[in-house]
């Protein structure tokens, strides 16, 4: 089975979103069936250097978003955050998240980015573990606050 990490897709973005809901902690109002907000996440994130890639051996199977933003630190560097990192259940621990984040960071590498970054759920610890393997270092502690949907601002 070959297997590819690749650029998302429109035809992608139903089983990509999919497995977002998939892997989502709580409640998700992620709708494979409604794909525009995606589209346009996906079109914004190339424009400002980005990209969404995808696991494929066949289908589907995988994605992370890589932000690039100008960084106000290290003179106005370049940096990379990696987000939405999912793996669907049933293709876990053969290798394809690995890929995923190698992917990432090369591109990081490419657009001349001096640090990537990711923040992870404190309860998954299996992934956790799964990002010091690949070189990432627990040296932040995040903070995130729900601000409600846009009507409710």
């Amino acid at each position: 089975m070959t297997v590819h990490v690749r650029p998302v897709r429109d035809e992608d973005l139903s089983a990509a979103i999919a497995i977002i809901r998939a892997g989502s902690l709580g409640v998700s109002d992620d709708d494979p069936g409604d794909l525009e907000p995606y589209r346009a996440a996906v079109a914004l994130t190339r424009e400002r250097g980005g990209e969404v890639l995808v696991v494929d051996d066949g289908e589907v199977v995988g994605v992370c978003q890589l932000i690039v933003f100008r960084h106000l630190q290290h003179r106005g560097g370049w940096c990379a955050e990696v987000e939405s990192v999912h793996v669907r259940e049933d293709r876990r621990d053969k290798g394809y998240g690995s890929q995923l984040i190698e992917a990432a960071e090369s591109l990081a590498r490419e657009r001349g980015c001096y640090r990537l970054q990711l923040t992870s759920n404190n309860v998954r610890t299996d992934a956790h573990r799964f990002y010091e393997r690949l070189g990432f270092a627990s040296s932040h502690r995040g903070f995130k606050k729900e601000l409600g949907p846009p009507e409710s601002r």
